[in-house]
């Protein structure tokens, strides 16, 4: 009981003296003590200078030595992400790439007419009736009729068509009659070139299967790449046909295409070729495949130690519609790579001597964060088709395959099939041309995501190539080598050759440098961290315990502060609404108890003693008085009931 008065003055102390620290009730003294006992000095300037052009000083250094320090900080965390190139070049032994060659011409004419027979008569008759072209009516092939009586329905269905100045009819070039241009979509690929007629546009018309006003007229820069564009698209129908194993045998085996192969200064065969049969190209071959598990390498650069062979080209059996050039492709790639030879691929001249050198070069970029790269393409949403090593070519062709065969129900013939589809033939598929148009527009136009969902492989192979031509055979060696070759050959090619029908290819290292070329982080976490720490004791002369400072006084203390207010608010809310309840009846003492408005506190500020003093009282109370006191407490009383003997003989004397 002695004690609960000093615990009483202890508990009203801390209510009255001002409280300062992290425990302050108001943002501003928070801030203020901050300031007094920081490490940061501009902070500390701002409070204790005299003067407001000083204090003003110092705000504007503080202030201007953190936005320095925001932005340095902004720099060093971008450039954290990124990286730096290295290029390292070795001289040793290296692997030989492989080298796919392909010739021009996918097929032997001569065994394709009685598939093309019915797109040939298509294709002469509509020269001659637009450039008035006669070759005399040649004697063609109908043992397959099933193609011709297929092919013929469908060609009258989508036939080449002359419009006249724009105007929204069209002359059939298959049976004469003109007709109208139906549907509101009106192609052009490119500006329009004629062959002679200003006001001819030549082209051919694709319209919806399920809905004839849904068309699209495509017109080109000229009748050639109408005749040709028309050719392929009838061209690549027929053959979705034909079994594999038939076009095999259609295209040229590895003894028509190879006469002679050297490598590395050693006689090489068909042996060392591995057969690969490409929709647009046919039967190609690759050299040094890796299929049987060895890679061929040289140790020595030049012409002498690469691969060398002639090749028989046979241009007299070429297609003359669906080819206008003549010789082979080739590609030179890493073994676990496909060969797109459509879309890299190098032409080959015949009569020539084709020399082409290569620089060897392997890459490899960081991946996330520092560049938006795939390490194996496990992470891409696509499937991928062609069975090698992840590239962007890879996942783009399989991305519109897979396109296509969900929008047109089939596959297109040039990529590989999925699982569980089959190409688009105009049996089964009337609607596939309309779609595969329609689709590779949107493909063109970056509209189907496919751009947006590949990405480049973080690590590739490349080897750049130095092409070289020259005039092969020469002049006065041309009849003894055309005479040698003929008869290594002459049993099979039952002719004797041509120098137009061959091509000599020389595919070899200039040298034996590999450049490899890298990147690495300009910066690691320990350089970064090491100037953050630079950059804050620079403009700021501070440390990660200043930080833990800022972090603790800015965030956590002022919005413990914060917190409390908006608690206490609350609270004081929910006090008034219980006293102002309905159905409370009023009490005697409730007008002393009730609070009041006082206009010296502030509702930022709590009231201290001292401003406690100089509360004014409010209306119609009366002034406070001292209490009169307890003189029952002056009462002196003894703390023994009974005195002692001896101090009663004390008090006698």
């Amino acid at each position: 009981a002695a004690t609960a008065p000093g615990k009483k003055i202890t508990a009203r102390l801390k209510r009255t003296l001002p409280v300062r620290g992290p425990q302050a009730p108001t943002l501003s003294e928070l801030m203020r003590w901050y300031c007094l006992n920081t490490n940061t000095h501009g902070c500390r300037r701002i409070v204790v200078s005299r003067g407001r052009l000083r204090r003003l000083l110092w705000i504007l250094l503080t202030l201007s030595a953190v936005g320095l320090i925001l932005w340095q900080c902004a720099e060093l965390l971008m450039n954290y992400y990124s990286a730096s190139v290295s290029v390292t070049v070795q001289f040793q032994k290296l692997p030989f790439p492989a080298v796919t060659i392909c010739n021009i011409n996918p097929y032997k004419y001569s065994a394709m007419k009685e598939y093309l027979s019915e797109l040939d008569k298509e294709t002469k008759k509509a020269l001659e009736t637009f450039y008035g072209f006669s070759e005399g009516k040649s004697k063609v092939r109908r043992s397959v009729d099933e193609w011709n009586s297929t092919g013929s329905d469908f060609f009258q269905q989508i036939p080449l068509l002359k419009v006249e100045d724009f105007s929204r009819t069209a002359t059939d070039l298959h049976s004469g009659q003109k007709r109208k241009i139906e549907g509101s979509v009106f192609h052009k690929d490119s500006s329009i070139v004629n062959s002679g007629d200003s006001n001819d546009i030549i082209g051919f018309q694709l319209c919806d299967a399920n809905n004839s006003s849904e068309c699209a007229l495509y017109t080109f820069s000229s009748g050639v790449n109408a005749i040709q564009e028309w050719y392929k698209l009838h061209y690549m129908n027929i053959m979705a046909q034909i079994p594999l194993e038939t076009k095999e045998k259609l295209s040229y085996s590895a003894d028509d295409l190879l006469l002679t192969c050297f490598f590395d200064g050693l006689s090489c065969d068909k042996r060392h070729f591995t057969r690969f049969h490409h929709p647009l190209h046919g039967n190609c071959y690759t050299f040094n495949s890796g299929e049987n598990g060895t890679i061929l390498s040289t140790s020595t650069g030049g012409s002498e130690y690469g691969l060398q062979v002639v090749l028989y080209i046979d241009e007299a059996d070429y297609n003359p519609f669906l080819v206008t050039s003549t010789g082979a492709k080739i590609i030179v790639h890493d073994q676990n790579e496909y060969p797109f030879i459509e879309d890299i691929g190098t032409e080959i001249e015949t009569a020539a001597a084709t020399s082409i050198g290569m620089h060897f070069t392997r890459s490899r970029k960081l991946s996330k964060p520092y560049s938006d790269c795939t390490e194996t393409g496990a992470d891409i949403p696509v499937e991928n088709l062609y069975n090698k090593s992840y590239s962007l070519q890879i996942c783009l062709h399989s991305c519109f395959q897979k396109a296509m065969v969900d929008s047109c129900g089939c596959a297109q013939y040039a990529q590989p099939l999925p699982a569980g589809a089959e190409y688009c033939n105009y049996k089964k598929n009337p609607n596939w041309m309309y779609c595969y148009y329609r689709l590779h527009e949107k493909f063109v136009k970056e509209q189907l995501g496919c751009q947006q969902i590949c990405k480049d492989a973080c690590s590739f192979k490349e080897w750049a190539l130095t092409t070289s031509i020259a005039q092969w055979p020469s002049t006065v060696s041309e009849d003894w080598m055309l005479r040698v070759l003929s008869w290594d050959k002459g049993q099979k090619l039952n002719k004797k050759l041509n120098k137009t029908d061959l091509a000599n290819l020389m595919v070899f290292y200039k040298d034996l440098n590999e450049r490899f070329i890298s990147e690495n982080p300009a910066n690691t976490l320990v350089i970064l961290l090491s100037n953050f720490g630079g950059q804050l004791g620079l403009w700021m002369s501070c440390s990660v315990v200043c930080v833990i400072e800022i972090v603790e006084v800015f965030f956590i203390d002022s919005l413990s502060i914060v917190m409390r207010r908006q608690w206490q608010k609350a609270k004081k809310w929910w006090n008034g609404r219980k006293r102002a309840g309905p159905g409370k009846p009023p009490q005697a003492g409730d007008v002393e108890r009730q609070g009041h408005d006082n206009p010296v506190c502030i509702d930022e500020d709590l009231p201290t003693f001292n401003t406690a003093l100089r509360l004014p009282l409010p209306q119609d109370s009366p002034l406070p008085r001292t209490p009169p006191p307890n003189y029952s407490t002056l009462r002196l009383e003894t703390a023994f009931t009974e005195q002692l003997p001896d101090t009663l003989e004390l008090g006698r004397h």
